[in-house]
């Protein structure tokens, strides 16, 4: 079919609206995203939002997006789920997103370039956007709203094994001492204090194999696990720590649940239409 957008003609197949395939990255063809676009949105695109959420350690990014389809229906937003395979630079190395940079890559950049590219295609404002990170993807996603809070309106971070503490006395990755120097973005507290944050974990999530950090190790730091030993423990370190600077926090612990992706999307979306009930969820109006 072939629909307005902005007043521009852009031809739409079937392959554009639903469960889209598998798309490369226009900057770089190693990556790529897969969306769920709404139909309804395809034919009015004004108010659409874009949701990015990104993957853990196994990169189920499809089965991901699939699990955020009843709320981008009900909204009419975007999910847009990227793919940061393993193995990039390194056999079996599995990291490489979590932290931002990896040998010249950087991930942050990507994302955005892949918000950028659906903004176009679809008509729609890209100018703040929503994320979501389950595990290894909420390493990413934390990390991201530090570097660009003025692109975020909201953030989900469910159950990150080693978060960064806003913490000037530590280096990267533990703190952000050198994070201008690393990333050439200062550390901007006013704008992180407009994006609601939202934190998740089930009460159960207490395995400590994947996140204990030793020495020798690919991102031992001394200091590595002063955080706590489990997610939970670190998850209300992070809490206590971004609340300490003036961030609005909403901490969920899920009764019950150990490292379970789909409850906390489910407590993902919950918080998403909190925010939509307040009219937008912009802590700055």
């Amino acid at each position: 079919m072939t629909l307005p957008v902005n007043g521009a003609e852009r031809g739409f197949t079937p392959y554009d609206i639903g469960r889209t395939p598998a798309t490369a990255c226009r900057i770089d063809q190693r990556f790529s995203y897969c969306l769920y676009v709404p139909s309804r949105l395809v034919e009015n695109p004004a108010g659409g939002r874009i949701l990015a959420a990104v993957h853990g350690t196994d990169r189920g990014n499809q089965a991901l997006r699939d699990l955020f389809i009843p709320y981008a229906e009900a909204t009419g937003s975007i999910i847009l789920a990227p793919l940061f395979p393993c193995g990039i630079g390194e056999p079996q190395e599995r990291d490489n997103y979590k932290y931002i940079e990896y040998q010249g890559i950087r991930f942050d950049h990507l994302l955005l370039d892949m918000v950028a590219e659906v903004a176009a295609r679809y008509g729609v404002d890209a100018g703040r956007f929503d994320l979501f990170g389950f595990s290894g993807g909420a390493h990413f996603a934390h990390r991201f709203l530090y570097l660009h809070p003025g692109r975020l309106r909201a953030v989900s971070v469910g159950a990150p094994g080693s978060p960064t503490l806003l913490d000037t006395g530590r280096l990267w990755w533990l703190g952000v001492a050198d994070m201008e120097q690393r990333f050439g973005v200062p550390l901007d507290l006013d704008a992180m204090r407009k994006v609601r944050v939202h934190l998740a974990v089930g009460s159960d999530d207490t395995d400590t194999w994947e996140i204990t950090h030793t020495p020798g190790s690919r991102h031992w730091m001394e200091g590595a696990n002063d955080a706590g030993a489990t997610r939970v423990e670190r998850l209300h370190t992070l809490a206590a720590n971004l609340t300490d600077n003036g961030i609005d926090v909403q901490l969920d612990i899920l009764d019950g649940f150990r490292h379970s992706r789909d409850a906390l999307v489910g407590a993902a979306i919950a918080f998403l239409n909190g925010l939509a009930a307040e009219g937008g969820g912009d802590v700055s109006t």
